[in-house]
């Protein structure tokens, strides 16, 4: 029965028809509720099979009969918003609801800070106590994950007022009393949110489907979906080894021997069971309400994901079209707010940056918005109390892009273009409506350029017009511009509205051509060159030029870049005799490139702008260690001056062979880690480190830091034979 026409909102356990003759309508279908004005009004249920059943809502009728599975559906027409009606629906019984309101529905989800109520808001005792509109209403979903899509789910409606509004999702409320206050009708909200949560688990299988980035979770929640050929094709897999086990256990029994263990139920194929797993929410708390008429969603979620860099704007595009895709009622607003700056731990402080710019990426699939938070937050709370701006700036974006009042201003400033001139760069905005500001009076705050010859360095930002003008000592051309590149940036530029801008970054960042450095450089071809930033367990070159080497060579080299925010970029090449002939192991060892080396290397010649490190030309203390595997502390191949019980220079490596992964270069006479590369594996989790950590681990090892830079690469060369 449930395709785009199952609607509304449910509660906990799964409804399935019975062979109960009492005609039946799923939990969430209540007193009080509100439903979509304007559109058809679609109602489903069970009763007994065969059974006619009729529905009546004000002076409208329909009627349906209960399949043989004791399931019926029918639809209403469309309503305007008008005074409360009451709703019945008849068969070998009757159910009556009342006080049924024609509104608008909105749909409000995502994690804690959507699920944050009007009682721990800003000011909570008095909204509370002003909180008499009686033409809000919520249901708030029970928080219940599921292997599987569900029907129903429970929920009661509830009338705002002072002795419930505490109760409400703040966000969701303050955008409700806006929006009741400007269009006179009832809004209703559906409170489908729950803390701590990441997107993964709300999203559909057919979102993660439609996004060709996600391919690899998609692959997975395929795998466990039943009926899916991989599905299928795994489980016939597993029953086979389990029956061939059952008939060696038998066996081995009547023979008085020890069984074998039974082979383990695979992973891949056990049905997602909390909230964290992809779609178990969705499954949950999402789908029973799947089509049921809503004019929009509304999302504040990704401190969960705030790590996920533009990695996260290809899960909105899942999470929004999916939904899309399963209501069946075209390309519903879609409103979400970013997330607030926040400390994180020992984080980049470009993390949130990163993760603002998906955000905002986000925010150009059509029919949607964000609201920008950087000039409302609790620098020291990851739930910022005042949830009023929020709800205000979620309702300024309906009221402009879904019902059409074109005299409201929606958005802050937003990037148009950047132009250099001389020493200065000119930054010219949109939606400055009429003219930029700064909020507080100060001056402009968290603009930074960089040039050929400097690093990140804070701009001087001067307003003229619709332009933001920037320079800055000691950067003579700058190239580039960054706004607001910190997780606890808080900066003043808006409007004149008084809307704030988001952080962005315009221009090209001069890349400092290391290699020019390097006497010898042009002796060498380039191999490969990889943006460390994607950095994965199976690595794929930006450049892989190796097929085409058919050439013999005698040297290897590797520079390896760095930089951090706001840090000086550093470089270090280290070039040595060929220690292979395969051409295909000269890269980051993953699994795939059968490489695996620990040994010392001959002529070792080093060029870094790295403070200590030693540099020169036919060193002979390099050695190296690359590998897939695991790796201890233990000095068994006797490197000199390595410790046995640090990671360093003089480690040894272990099972599995599918492991944390190293690509080390080393002096061991200088006692020095020239790069380390890795767990590379991990991603923005890898260890990448120039010279010598001053942590415990010299080699970098455990130090997750990639995420600590903004610029990472490696590239690999060959200096072919000379003749």
């Amino acid at each position: 029965m449930r395709k785009w026409f199952c609607f509304l909102f449910v509660s906990g356990l799964l409804c399935t028809a019975t062979a109960s003759a009492d005609v039946r309508l799923p939990k969430f279908m209540g007193d009080h509720m509100v439903l979509q004005r304007d559109m058809p009004i679609p109602l489903w249920g069970w009763a007994a099979p065969g059974e006619k059943v009729t529905a009546t809502l004000g002076d409208d009728k329909a009627e349906a009969t209960a399949d043989d599975k004791g399931e019926w559906r029918l639809t209403l027409p469309a309503r305007p918003a008008g005074d409360p009606l009451t709703l019945t629906v008849t068969g070998k019984n009757k159910l009556t609801l009342t006080d049924i309101l024609m509104g608008e529905v909105w749909l409000c989800s995502g994690q804690s800070n959507m699920e944050w109520v009007v009682q721990s808001s800003t000011n909570a005792a008095q909204e509370i106590a002003n909180a008499n509109y009686p033409q809000i209403r919520q249901i708030k979903i029970p928080k219940v994950p599921s292997g599987t899509p569900q029907d129903d789910v429970a929920g009661t409606w509830a009338i705002c007022s002072p002795q419930t509004a505490g109760g409400f999702t703040a966000a969701g409320y303050f955008m409700a009393r806006k929006l009741n206050q400007e269009l006179g009708v009832p809004i209703g909200l559906i409170n489908s949110s729950w803390g701590g949560t990441a997107i993964e688990p709300w999203t559909p299988p057919e979102g993660f489907a439609g996004v060709p980035e996600l391919k690899s979770l998609s692959d997975q929640v395929q795998q466990r979906s039943p009926g899916n050929p991989a599905y299928q094709k795994a489980l016939n897999d597993h029953i086979a080894q389990t029956e061939a086990w059952l008939q060696k256990a038998k066996a081995a029994t009547a023979a008085g021997n020890a069984s074998p263990p039974s082979p383990a139920f695979p992973e891949s194929l056990k049905a997602p069971a909390t909230h964290s797993d992809a779609t178990g929410l969705y499954n949950g708390m999402i789908h029973p309400f799947v089509g049921w008429p809503i004019r929009g969603a509304i999302w504040y979620q990704g401190e969960t994901n705030s790590g996920d860099g533009m990695r996260y704007r290809a899960k909105m595009e899942a999470l929004i079209e999916g939904w899309r895709k399963v209501w069946g009622i075209g390309d519903f607003p879609f409103y979400f707010v970013q997330i607030a700056p926040f400390q994180y731990g020992a984080s980049a402080p470009s993390v949130l940056a990163e993760f603002w710019e998906a955000q905002a990426e986000s925010a150009k699939i059509p029919n949607t918005g964000m609201v920008v938070t950087t000039d409302i937050a609790t620098i020291n709370d990851i739930h910022p109390p005042n949830k009023q701006d929020v709800g205000l700036r979620l309702a300024l974006l309906a009221l402009h892009r879904t019902y059409g009042k074109s005299d409201v201003v929606d958005s802050g400033p937003t990037f148009k273009s950047i132009e250099p001139k001389g020493n200065e760069l000119v930054v010219t905005f949109e939606n400055t409506a009429g003219g930029l500001k700064s909020r507080d009076g100060q001056a402009l705050t968290w603009f930074e350029v960089i040039g050929p010859d400097s690093g990140w360095t804070k701009a001087e930002a001067k307003i003229d017009g619709d332009t933001v003008i920037l320079s800055a000592p000691g950067v003579s051309s700058p190239a580039a511009m960054r706004f607001a590149w910190h997780k606890l940036a808080e900066p003043n530029l808006a409007n004149g509205a008084g809307l704030p801008a988001t952080a962005f970054r315009a221009g090209e960042v001069p890349r400092v051509d290391f290699l020019s450095q390097v006497d010898d450089a042009k002796a060498y071809r380039l191999m490969c060159d990889i943006d460390l930033q994607k950095l994965a367990k199976n690595v794929t070159y930006d450049v892989d030029n190796r097929s085409q080497m058919t050439t013999p060579f005698d040297r290897i080299g590797y520079l390896v870049e760095l930089q951090s925010s706001g840090g000086a970029a550093q470089f270090v090449f280290v070039s040595m005799d060929a220690f292979t002939n395969d051409i295909k192991k000269i890269g980051i060892p993953d699994l795939s490139s059968g490489a695996v080396f620990q040994q010392q290397v001959k002529n070792l010649t080093v060029v870094s702008n790295a403070a200590g490190i030693t540099s020169g030309a036919n060193l002979d203390g390099g050695n190296i260690e690359f590998w897939p595997h695991n790796y201890g502390q233990q000095n068994t191949a006797n490197v000199p001056g390595a410790s046995n019980t640090t990671f360093d220079f003089g480690d040894f490596k272990s099972d599995p062979q599918d492991g944390y992964g190293s690509m080390q270069v080393h002096n061991f006479k200088a006692k020095q880690t020239l790069f380390s590369i890795n767990h590379w594996a991990n991603g923005s989790g890898a260890d990448l480190g120039i010279g010598n950590s001053t942590g415990e681990n010299s080699d970098w090892t455990f130090s997750g830091n990639a995420g600590n830079y903004t610029t990472k690469r490696l590239r690999v060369f060959v200096r072919p034979t000379r003749q």
